[in-house]
Order: C-alpha cells, then structure tokens, then sequence
C-alpha cells in the first residue's frame, strides 16, 4: 500500500528529464526522473522502452470529477470510442461539471452516445460531488486502498475506475491496475512473447517495477498505443 504523496506542482511546460516536456496547466509527477533511471535499471524491457517516448509523461489534468467522469465514460470501449463520446458531451455540456451534467435531460446524454447504464453511474456520481458527500481534498492525505475504498462504494465505480483514478489524478506511483486489459496484453507481448499471461505472471513481472508501477504501467501502454490516454 502505497502513503499519499505530496501534491505535484503544475507543470511550467519545461519538462523533466526522461518525462520530457509536458504542456503547460498540466500537472506532472515530481517523481518522474527517479522513476525513470529505477526502472531502465530494473527491468531490461522497461531499459529499452522508456528511451522510444522522451517527449511524454503522465498528466493530471488536476480535476477530480473530470477524472472520475472520463473513467466512467471509458469502461469496457475502446480509447478512440471514449473520446469520441467525451467529445460530443462536452459539446453538449461546455465544461463537464457535477451541475451541468445534473440539468441535462437524460435524452441528450443519451444522444451523445451514453448507454442507460453509463448515464446512471454518472449522475450518481455528479450527485455524491454536487452534495458534499465525497471530498476529494482529503483523498491526498490518504492510502492508495483507502481511497480504493471510498470510491467503490460510489455506483458504477469499481476498481479499475479507482485505480485510474490513483494514477491519473493522485498521480501515485505504485499502483498496478491488473483488472486492466491492455496491461496484461502489453505485459503478454513483451515479456512472454504474446503467450497468455495470469494475474500472478504478471505480479511477478511487476515485482521489478516497484515503487513505480504506475510509471512502468504507461510505458507498457505506450509501447501498445504511442499516444497518451489522459483521464
């Protein structure tokens, strides 16, 4: 389990080292470079992997609704798919926000291709912001699993969302998303040749990896699709 980190500072657009340059507004992990240097010097796949992407780094976009809502949005389609679908809502809402997504009639989510289901986990989802019931501020001051467990009890949120979460707006460094499809094909087609790869196969990869999962995880689905996934 891995303890809060401070909250990263938003990136100058300058870049850190193997990060490379990240744009500006953007938040940007402090950890990046040790992170980097621990894992080329761990892991021979990571060694040659982490030099093909030196203009790229994992961003926050330092907004936990939006976090949380692009998550929803994303589950079990594709990433292309997803965008599309964020695209036409914020077409439709402007900045998706808690309030904005409460006063818009369940036919226009639907019609910018949202499923019954989808549409269900995020308005309760705007709901547990719109009242107070959650507090996202705290989240940086509490464990990876605490966090975990908070965010699961909300519908529709389970624990890939919530690692994706950790990752993507905590910007916490360890977490390995084993729910998550294209880490065990990436894992699948670069350590064991495209063979089937368990959970446990890919823990024991992974073991190398630590205390930077989370870094190690990107640069594994970078090696599957060269551009950023950004939640």
């Amino acid at each position: 389990m891995t303890a809060a980190l401070p909250q990263p500072a938003a990136s100058t657009g300058v870049g850190t080292g193997q990060g490379g340059p990240c744009p500006a507004g953007l938040i940007t992990p402090p950890y990046w470079d040790d992170a980097c240097a621990h894992l080329m010097a761990s892991d021979r796949v990571l060694a040659r992997l982490i030099p093909q992407f030196p203009g790229a780094c994992l961003q926050s976009r330092g907004d936990a609704f939006t976090t949380l809502a692009r998550s929803v949005v994303g589950q079990q389609i594709s990433v292309k798919a997803a965008q599309a679908v964020w695209d036409r809502l914020e077409g439709l809402l402007g900045p998706c926000t808690p309030n904005a997504l409460l006063a818009t009639p369940v036919e226009s989510l639907r019609a910018a291709g949202l499923s019954a289901r989808k549409i269900e986990y995020l308005l309760d989802l705007a709901r547990h912001f719109a009242d107070g019931r959650i507090d996202p501020a705290a989240w940086q001051h509490r464990e990876d699993e605490a966090v975990i467990r908070e965010l699961v009890a909300i519908r529709g949120i389970g624990r890939w969302t919530a690692e994706m979460f950790l990752i993507f707006h905590l910007l916490r460094p360890n977490v390995l998303p084993l729910d998550d499809v294209g880490l065990i094909r990436g894992i699948s087609l670069a350590y064991f040749s495209g063979e089937p790869v368990s959970r446990s196969d890919a823990r024991e990869v992974a073991a190398a990896w630590a205390p930077f999962r989370s870094v190690a995880t990107w640069y594994i689905w970078r090696s599957l699709d060269p551009i950023p996934v950004a939640y």
